[in-house]
């Protein structure tokens, strides 16, 4: 706890990048209840509403409330999000330690494959994979988790290589500890630390690619809330009404601009050299 302390303390970007996460979810989880509206509900009467005291970012081309809306849709974006790195953390960290851990040809064969995955630019990796699986907001979501997967791969080999050369792990080795014991007790807890800089960073990243599919049609589909399907169903009505699409799209970036801030102060916190400085 005096850590976080300290680390908030020392790195005010970190702080208000949590602000504007804090501020995120609380909007998301508390304000539905608040406003009374539906994300689903049609209402053409007052379709494209502007502004106002009853619809405070005003309403889309369906007389949906915009505000309502973008709080339904950062429940999904934002679960979506974690998800999405959960799943690519877990795949990623695993096969990753292992080729840094065991050598040899199984450290060949799983970094070919990482290679040839990143050889691909993510977004048109993710377009294809989502594409092939058929649109959906589950496919979208492993195809996301595919093109970071290769990422947590390669931090945590070079995380695997770099502990496992030490004394304390060759110890344990001359002591005959099964490797899985020795893979998570000495080395992922040792080099946890830039993969959760890893983390927060692909946070961002898997929001901003899962609202890209969206817009494209190939994640949510409608009448489902969610903050890139939104922009892209509302953008050719941004000239006469731009709230409706630049509602949604300031959504993804304050999002995407929180995860990054805190995962650049973390990387600063736990690099020694930039550490000793903020200290």
């Amino acid at each position: 706890m005096k850590d976080v302390v300290l680390f908030l303390r020392r790195n005010t970007l970190a702080v208000v990048g949590l602000v504007i996460l804090v501020a995120l979810i609380g909007l998301i989880t508390v304000g539905p209840s608040l406003t009374g509206y539906s994300p689903t509900k049609l209402d053409i009467l007052h379709k494209l509403a502007a502004p106002s005291l009853d619809h405070w970012l005003g309403t889309d081309a369906f007389g949906r409330d915009v505000l309502t809306r973008i709080m339904y849709g950062g429940r999904a974006t934002l679960a979506i999000g974690v998800g999405v790195v959960a799943i690519a953390f877990a795949v990623g960290v695993f096969f990753g330690m292992l080729a840094g851990f065991a050598g040899g040809w199984l450290d060949n064969v799983i970094m070919r494959i990482v290679d040839a995955i990143l050889a691909f630019p993510a977004l048109v990796l993710a377009i294809a994979l989502s594409a092939a699986f058929g649109p959906s907001l589950q496919n979208a979501m492993l195809a996301v988790a595919i093109t970071l997967a290769p990422q947590f791969a390669r931090v945590a080999r070079s995380q695997a290589l770099s502990i496992s050369v030490k004394p304390y792990v060759e110890a344990a080795i001359s002591l005959g500890l099964p490797s899985h014991r020795i893979l998570l007790r000495y080395i992922f807890v040792n080099g946890l630390g830039p993969l959760l800089v890893q983390s927060t960073l692909a946070l961002g990243s898997a929001i901003l690619q899962t609202a890209s599919l969206g817009f494209l049609g190939l994640g949510a589909q409608p009448p489902m809330a969610e903050w890139g399907a939104d922009v892209s169903a509302n953008l050719q009505y941004v000239r006469g009404a731009a709230w409706v699409a630049l509602a949604p799209g300031m959504a993804i970036l304050l999002a995407v601009l929180s995860f990054n801030l805190i995962g650049d102060s973390l990387a600063d916190w736990f690099n020694p050299r930039r550490r000793s400085e903020l200290e």
